[in-house]
């Protein structure tokens, strides 16, 4: 299992934290583990069943995300330095944790992800949080996953869940239908 998430996350090698890297790496074949999904159809599906006809994989748009959020944080850092602290590991493991509930909420249907029963009841911020804690991820990686959408507009972000918050919906907003297109 640990090639399969290497081969779909090269990403999670940017972690310095030999601790924070192992955890990610087991938190994402636990949740393969547990669901319909394999890491191969995570390159198939949609990464989101709110745009009809998605192009965009879960996985280009994921990897995406914690690329969009390194490169976002390398400038603030150049620009404001230890005015505005950032660390870069919670920051890559929020990224690539931020999502890892899906693979709970989502199930198959006639070939396709559609939201199951787990979807339907616990979105994935909140089963993304149940799995990330089973494999010891720090709580500030935890806050990152239980606030990047929605959920956690009512509540503060820290900088790095600011970061990845926004990175996630610039990954996402531009596909939507109601976008302005000229």
């Amino acid at each position: 299992m640990r090639d399969e998430v290497k081969k779909i996350w090269p990403e999670i090698e940017w972690i310095q934290d030999p601790e924070l890297k192992e955890s990610v790496y087991k938190t994402w074949e636990h949740a393969i583990e547990q669901s319909v999904l394999t890491a191969d159809d995570l390159t198939k599906i949609p990464f989101t069943l709110l745009i009809k006809d998605c192009k965009v994989t879960f996985m280009e748009h994921k990897r995406a995300v914690v690329h969009i959020a390194v490169e976002s944080a390398k400038i603030m850092d150049k620009f404001f330095g230890k005015k505005l602290p950032i660390n870069m590991d919670i920051l890559i493991a929020g990224s690539i944790l931020i999502d890892v509930g899906k693979l709970l909420e989502y199930v198959m249907e006639d070939g396709k992800a559609v939201v199951g029963k787990t979807g339907k009841l616990l979105r994935h911020p909140f089963t993304g949080v149940g799995l990330a804690m089973m494999f010891g991820v720090p709580d500030e990686v935890c806050h990152m996953i239980a606030v990047h959408s929605k959920e956690g507009d009512l509540g503060k972000r820290t900088v790095e869940g600011i970061i990845v918050h926004h990175a996630d919906f610039i990954s996402y907003e531009p596909f939507k239908a109601d976008t302005l297109r000229f």
